[in-house]
């Protein structure tokens, strides 16, 4: 206790007294009650005390994103603001449309935050329980082809379209504004299957009302250990997704290291870890170099995809 007592004070002697008073403000992007929502508020509350400062989080959601993105882009680089996002904003993005930013010249990566992976369902219409009579289905009748995710422009939409590939199929994308209109429709029937995150599906599938037929992980999850994964399957796609906190181009390392340590500690500590368990992430807690080195990779990564896929916003 004394160890952990001298660490957290430390902590809050890394700035002046003056900037300790000062409220750190971390950024969402979409809606109180998501998943990004809960895991931040729970990173927030840790680094209150870590910190030894107010830590308030603000929900500016709008533009998939892009409205919280730009304020942290606009913002003081005085280590006050922040913004936690997925890397919808940051990797898939930049790819389909000019942006009011740039996703690496106008940030400072912070941490790395959590994993979280992609189940693909049936709906209850759809008479199929399992991937390779999906296939079937589908070459026999395009209308299974037709399948959502929460979001066009999402990666459950481009990681969908790396499966179609694979499997040569073609499919129609239906993309949704958000998970629950999207399961609303599949659960009613409009829509043969939805491509959406391990958290959003696995409730449906134990409860009987969606079948899960693949997850996207290298292994199995935890949260669907009776689903297998595309690999396991013969599709050799593998991806998910990651949450992670930026700060604006110009942050001072002293000011993105204090930060990055709060959000680091908070991952780390094994209340907030089970209950981001229980929302199906995997909490990583990874400095700025492995953030920005995480970042790169897929934004390469998926660039090609999307252009190949010719998606445009509003398409």
């Amino acid at each position: 206790m004394i160890r952990i007592a001298a660490t957290l004070a430390a902590l809050a002697l890394a700035l002046p007294a003056a900037a300790q008073e000062r409220t750190v403000r971390i950024l969402v992007g979409f809606p109180a009650g998501a998943s990004l929502d809960s895991m931040t508020r729970l990173v927030a509350e840790k680094m209150r005390v870590s910190l030894g400062q107010p830590v308030v989080v603000e929900n500016r959601p709008g533009a998939a994103g892009q409205i919280a993105m730009t304020a942290v882009k606009n913002a003081a680089p005085d280590g006050l603001t922040i913004v936690m996002t997925p890397l919808v904003t940051v990797v898939t993005a930049p790819h389909v449309q000019a942006l009011p930013y740039h996703p690496f010249d106008d940030f400072t990566p912070v941490a790395h935050a959590a994993n979280f992976l992609f189940a693909f369902g049936m709906g209850p219409a759809t008479p199929a329980k399992d991937l390779k009579t999906y296939v079937g289905l589908v070459k026999q009748d395009p209308k299974y082809g037709n399948y959502a995710s929460a979001a066009p422009g999402s990666l459950p939409h481009f990681f969908s379209l790396l499966f179609a590939e694979k499997a040569g199929l073609k499919m129609n994308h239906i993309g949704y504004k958000g998970t629950a209109n999207a399961l609303t429709d599949l659960l009613g029937g409009q829509i043969a299957a939805f491509m959406g995150t391990v958290s959003d599906v696995a409730p449906q599938h134990k409860a009987g009302k969606v079948v899960a037929v693949a997850t996207s992980g290298a292994q199995r999850s935890k949260h669907l250990p009776d689903v297998p994964t595309f690999k396991e399957l013969g599709y050799d796609i593998v991806g998910g997704g990651w949450y992670a906190a930026y700060a604006p181009a110009g942050t001072s390392a002293a000011a993105v290291d204090r930060l990055s340590r709060a959000i680091v500690a908070a991952l780390n500590a094994p209340d907030v870890s089970a209950k981001l368990d229980n929302f199906g992430m995997e909490p990583t807690g990874l400095p700025p170099a492995d953030l920005a080195r995480i970042h790169r990779h897929d934004y390469e990564l998926w660039g090609p995809v999307i252009k190949a896929s010719g998606f445009k916003p509003g398409g």
